[in-house]
């Protein structure tokens, strides 16, 4: 009798064709959905604000050098990328280039709206927070890369001199 009850079950699942196409639509918005994130990282909204220089101290909205910027009040590392140092630059050639990047990271973070990306690790060992800046889908960062004014972050510091 058991056997009769879990055909009859079985059967009725089977028939219901809007139970399948519930089913169906489910697994390809499913797909759909996982092909449009980005795999490991959260995008938050797109902001707009006017950045000025600050070098040294805490900032509202401002760059600090190539690679570092200040936001609502809170530090974060440009995290695709390794701009030279400018705090205090090791030889002629990076404070050069860790001027230029600075001043260039300045132009672009004000040059319109960007999105600021979280990736795998929040923060890095000094408490900044690790993003990625992108506009209209290109990372701001490697607009410094194409430039020369910054390297591709790989893990590990470089010397630039």
């Amino acid at each position: 009798m058991s056997n009769v009850v879990k055909f009859r079950r079985r059967k009725k699942a089977l028939r219901s064709p809007v139970l399948l196409a519930s089913l169906a639509i489910l697994a390809v918005a499913g797909g759909l959905a996982s092909l449009s994130m980005p795999d490991r990282a959260t995008a938050k909204d797109e902001v707009s604000r006017a950045f000025t220089l600050c070098h040294t101290g805490g900032g509202t909205n401002c760059v600090v050098d190539g690679d570092t910027i200040w936001l609502d009040g809170q530090k974060i590392r440009v995290a695709d990328i390794d701009a030279p140092e400018t705090h205090p630059p090791r030889c002629a050639l990076e404070a050069d280039l860790g001027s230029r990047a600075t001043h260039r990271l300045q132009e672009l973070v004000n040059a319109g709206p960007f999105a600021v990306t979280t990736l795998d690790r929040d923060t890095d060992k000094y408490g900044r927070k690790l993003r990625v800046l992108t506009r209209g889908g290109q990372s701001l960062g490697d607009v410094l890369v194409s430039e020369g004014l910054a390297r591709t972050w790989t893990g590990k510091r470089e010397p630039w001199c």
